[in-house]
């Protein structure tokens, strides 16, 4: 029998509304979104904007303002599967799909995550580089030692406020650095509207869109729903709940859509066009200061720090959720399968940092590897959220499905060209 008491959040955001607060009462909603927003503006990002930037301008703006399109639709459909639902994406895959698929799924998905929390740890230990001159490996690690602190002994609540915090700083150190660079906005509208892609674009392009539409945070999503304690009890709750929800998920992908687009506007503006190729985040750090004065390094390495270290809790978290939703174990923080999923996913980043030369390639190539793994994270979701079977009236309907559908063949045909350009060809 289905409860029909509302929930605390739900209680609470009544209130408001019976007393005219109507900001309140949507703040109240606000979180979710914003607590998973971090993964896409993590290091991962900064790698892939920055080496767009510089190489080719603003002409991949596009890109950005595309991925977080497609990005504000499948976040929003794996909220709405928690919504409805109360499991995570990992547990549904589970309980729905055949275990052969489940498996496919679920090992991809941790591979993934991994890859995900190496350019998170990479870039958190480069902005230790940059800011105090300590070792990448060492920062990278002690980065992982306090996201996974911070998971082990903070709830959900406390995180988020954390992770907004820092996402805000981000923001703001970006501001700051459009401030100090002075970009040509002319430019900056031409390319947001109008597509430019190549064969020497190509890799970058992609890794911009697997840097932007990421599976860990699509897994996160509907876990951290569970944690606002989220699902619906009454038809009306639930309908409610759902509209907040795409308000949260909106406002916060636009944020992360602005944070995006002015790292890729400030390379452009000081790379791009000095002519200065950058082949890593510590030459980006050092190229700034003359071409743009001492402030804008300092800041460019404050806002890498915050990235790396909010991003790797983030990743770590999506690890934890992922591993115990795919063996049908306890997913909250406190258990000990949750807490294995998060060493398994900061650990082989940590060692696999250790043999890294190339950072900055290093962090493009773990951006194209999430953009291959995308559709095999979409492909679940979108039969778990249009099944009435799973979702009752609340499935997707014709207009969502569609866009699914669209814009998850989109990313398949952009990784074909991904590969077809990796193995030599031209187009």
């Amino acid at each position: 029998m289905k409860i029909t008491e509302p929930s605390i959040l739900d209680r609470h955001a009544a209130r408001l509304r019976s007393s005219g607060q109507v900001l309140r009462q949507v703040l109240s909603y606000l979180g979710p979104g914003f607590f998973v927003t971090v993964g896409f503006i993590d290091p991962g990002n900064w790698a892939t904007d920055v080496a767009a930037g510089s190489d080719f301008g603003y002409k991949l703006l596009w890109v950005v303002v595309l991925g977080t399109a497609v990005l504000i639709l499948w976040q929003h459909m794996s909220a709405h599967l928690g919504v409805v639902t109360g499991k995570c994406l990992a547990e549904s895959v589970r309980e729905h799909t055949r275990p052969w698929a489940c498996a496919i799924y679920g090992v991809t998905a941790i591979a993934a995550i991994c890859a995900t929390a190496l350019a998170e740890l990479l870039g958190a230990g480069i902005g230790l580089y940059i800011l105090f001159g300590v070792p990448i490996a060492i920062g990278a690690a002690l980065a992982a030692v306090v996201s996974a602190l911070a998971i082990w002994f903070k709830h959900y609540s406390a995180l988020e406020k954390v992770i907004v915090g820092l996402v805000s700083a981000i923001g703001l150190c970006y501001l700051a650095e459009l401030h100090i660079v002075r970009p040509d906005w002319g430019a900056v509208a031409h390319y947001i509207a109008l597509p430019h892609l190549d064969s020497g674009s190509a890799l970058i392009a992609i890794g911009l869109l697997g840097a932007v539409v990421m599976p860990h945070n699509i897994y996160l999503h509907s876990e951290v729903i569970q944690n606002r304690q989220w699902q619906g009890r009454t038809e009306p709750e639930t309908r409610r709940l759902l509209r907040f929800e795409f308000v949260d998920t909106l406002l916060a992908m636009l944020v992360g859509l602005a944070i995006n687009a002015a790292m890729i506007i400030v390379a452009a503006a000081v790379f791009h066009r000095h002519g200065h190729h950058v082949s890593t985040l510590v030459q980006a750090s050092e190229t700034l200061r003359p071409l743009a004065g001492g402030w804008a390094s300092v800041v460019f390495g404050v806002g890498l720090l915050f990235a790396g270290i909010a991003s790797s809790m983030t990743a770590a978290l999506a690890g934890g959720v992922t591993l115990t939703g795919y063996l049908g174990k306890d997913t909250s923080v406190e258990s000990g399968w949750f807490r294995a999923g998060v060493i398994l996913t900061l650990l082989p980043a940590c060692l696999l940092i250790l043999v890294i030369s190339d950072s900055l390639r290093a962090l493009i190539i773990s951006q194209v590897c999430l953009s291959i793994q995308l559709p095999l994270t979409m492909l679940p979701l979108l039969l778990l959220t249009s099944s009435r079977r799973v979702m009752g009236e609340y499935a997707s309907k014709w207009l969502e499905n569609s866009l699914m559908v669209v814009t998850g063949v989109i990313i398949l045909i952009l990784n074909a060209l991904l590969v077809y350009t990796m193995l030599g060809g031209r187009f």
